[in-house]
């Protein structure tokens, strides 16, 4: 049977990991929410049903349509607040930094989308 002091030592070193593993985690990965978080995937949830349609499944974007979203410095720009803003806001055809010449609608055309589920599409987007 092990010792008080080696048990206690034990749980120290574990717990000590346990902390290291974590910090290394949001070190690399900033702290965002990974693909098994609930927001996100209620976020991919949302862009499968309302975004994909112009921007794919894939979020690579569809000719003509939406633009790729994966490695889109537009998105990577933004705060997540300023995205959700974007998201309610949409962008219009003509508006200068449209490069499809495609509305893109306030929440996708879905005026139903709560801004929570907006919020967990920045989230599904921050994993791409």
């Amino acid at each position: 049977m092990a010792s008080l002091p080696s048990i206690c030592r034990r749980h120290a070193l574990t717990a000590l990991g346990l902390a290291l593993a974590a910090l290394v985690a949001a070190a690399c990965g900033g702290g965002r929410p990974g693909p098994a978080d609930p927001a996100v995937q209620r976020g991919r949830a949302v862009f499968d049903r309302v975004c994909a349609t112009c921007h794919g499944r894939d979020a690579r974007g569809l000719p003509r349509l939406g633009k790729s979203l994966l490695g889109n410095q537009f998105t990577k720009s933004l705060s997540d607040d300023e995205l959700v803003q974007f998201l309610k806001t949409g962008r219009p055809a003509f508006h200068e930094l449209n490069e499809t010449g495609v509305d893109m609608p306030p929440k996708g055309g879905d005026p139903s989308i709560p801004d929570d589920d907006l919020r967990a599409v920045v989230a599904f987007l921050r994993t791409l």
